[in-house]
């Protein structure tokens, strides 16, 4: 009987676990559950696996992903696996608006070392190279190159929309995302969470994009710009909607981005670099940002209601380092002195909402000075050059450890101001100002 018993333990101990080699492989696995599934390290491609003659029927079978794991409580040692996605198929398929290539829609699973890459300009509607639906997920050490969006070489200048391809669209609670990189070279979002997802962890992970000048915009003679008179989205400061000279845009959207309600979200030691956004965290429930940075962006952090932000740090190369908007967040930030050549940047930060702390240091010093602006909203579509606007700003507490001047609107009350900046204008009403 012992000896029965211990031969049922080895054989299951046996089909736990699995040595595989090829795609066809590793989209079986994903089905299944309770494993320890070790791929052989090399670079795989999709279209060896999806062939493009079968798309046609992938489409009439509503198979809108390529690989989906479906199952549980699975670990995937990936390291050095590289699935080598050809974005041509993507644009076949002609999946639904915002469906996602690869997807986790199981529980529990652990992802280790995978890398994903695009390749080519293919474009669909939408989504992401990869997709966490299930709760319990972690990803650990992958890496997402993303490419294939159309319009691309704009940023959002001429709207959001159309075709765009991020890197990783999360909508399951408990995710974890330890050590990832997101390498974007499409208009989108390297991470962005959606669906009231609670509980996701992103620890020592980055997102890197690419910045374009206006002025080059405004030297073609061909392309979106050129058919469109280089009329943006937005008003700007110059009161028309012409592309501006002497900005950098982004071509991609945000590092970091969330969308509707994240309870208990947490970043420890990320990076976000050369995208629109480092960390758009506009969700009201308090996320927390320890030892975060965001250079080389348009805007380094835009926070809300209940966030904390403790020894981060970012730059006002091409745009500003913080907005907050909300109520009660408590904000430690330190401003970098890197400065873009030629470059407008218009303000450091804009702060309104109620009971705000906010503590901005300085790491050396910046050259060209810009202002810290209490009770001023973000301007339209957080666009650089164009202006926002005045907004209530009551109870704030602003330490400005940094030489940069303080402007307080009509419409800030019962703030305190420590600063070592000038008071460039003060129009607000019992604003306590102290010099430090």
């Amino acid at each position: 009987m012992i000896l029965r018993s211990l031969f049922i333990f080895l054989a299951l101990i046996g089909t736990a676990a699995a040595d595989i080699s090829s795609l066809a492989e590793l989209a079986q696995a994903a089905t299944q559950s309770g494993q320890q599934v070790k791929m052989k390290p090399g670079t795989y491609r999709l279209a060896d696996f999806i062939p493009a003659a079968s798309i046609a029927e992938r489409r009439k079978k509503e198979q809108w992903q390529f690989i989906t794991f479906s199952g549980s409580d699975n670990t995937f040692d990936l390291e050095g696996v590289i699935i080598e996605l050809d974005t041509a198929l993507r644009e076949k398929l002609h999946s639904p608006i915002h469906t996602d290539e690869f997807l986790i829609s199981g529980k529990n699973n652990t992802l280790k070392g995978l890398t994903i890459t695009s390749l080519g300009k293919g474009t669909a509607f939408a989504g992401a190279v990869l997709g966490v639906t299930g709760q319990g997920n972690t990803l650990r050490d992958c890496t997402i190159h993303v490419e294939g969006s159309s319009p691309y070489g704009y940023g959002d200048l001429f709207g959001k929309g159309g075709r765009k391809h991020c890197g990783v669209h999360i909508t399951g609670s408990r995710s974890q995302f330890i050590g990832c990189k997101v390498f974007q070279k499409a208009f989108g979002h390297g991470f962005y969470l959606q669906e009231n997802c609670d509980d996701v962890l992103f620890e020592n992970c980055h997102v890197e994009g690419v910045m374009r000048r206006t002025d080059e915009m405004l030297a073609e003679t061909s392309g979106m710009a050129f058919e469109r008179k280089f009329m943006s989205e937005v008003m700007n400061r110059s009161g028309t909607k012409r592309i501006q000279p002497g900005y950098m845009k982004a071509l991609s959207e945000d590092a970091f981005r969330t969308y509707t309600t994240h309870r208990g979200l947490v970043f420890k030691n990320c990076s976000a670099k050369n995208m629109r956004g480092g960390f758009e965290l506009r969700t009201k429930t308090a996320p927390k940002l320890e030892n975060c940075s965001a250079t080389g962006c348009e805007r380094a952090f835009w926070v809300s209601t209940g966030a904390v932000l403790v020894k981060c740090k970012g730059d006002a190369q091409f745009g500003p380092l913080l907005y907050v908007e909300g109520d009660k967040a408590k904000v430690e930030v330190q401003l970098l002195p890197t400065e873009g050549e030629k470059v407008n940047v218009h303000d450091i930060a804009a702060i309104y909402g109620s009971d705000n702390e906010v503590t901005i240091t300085a790491k050396g010093r910046r050259v060209h000075a810009a202002p810290i602006l209490v009770g001023f909203t973000p301007p339209s579509m957080g666009e650089n050059a164009t202006a926002g606007s005045e907004r209530a700003a009551k109870g704030l507490i602003l330490r400005n450890q940094t030489s940069m001047p303080v402007v307080i609107g009509t419409k800030a009350e019962k703030c305190q101001i420590f600063t070592q900046g000038p008071v460039q204008e003060n129009k607000g009403k019992d604003i306590v100002i102290q010099a430090n």
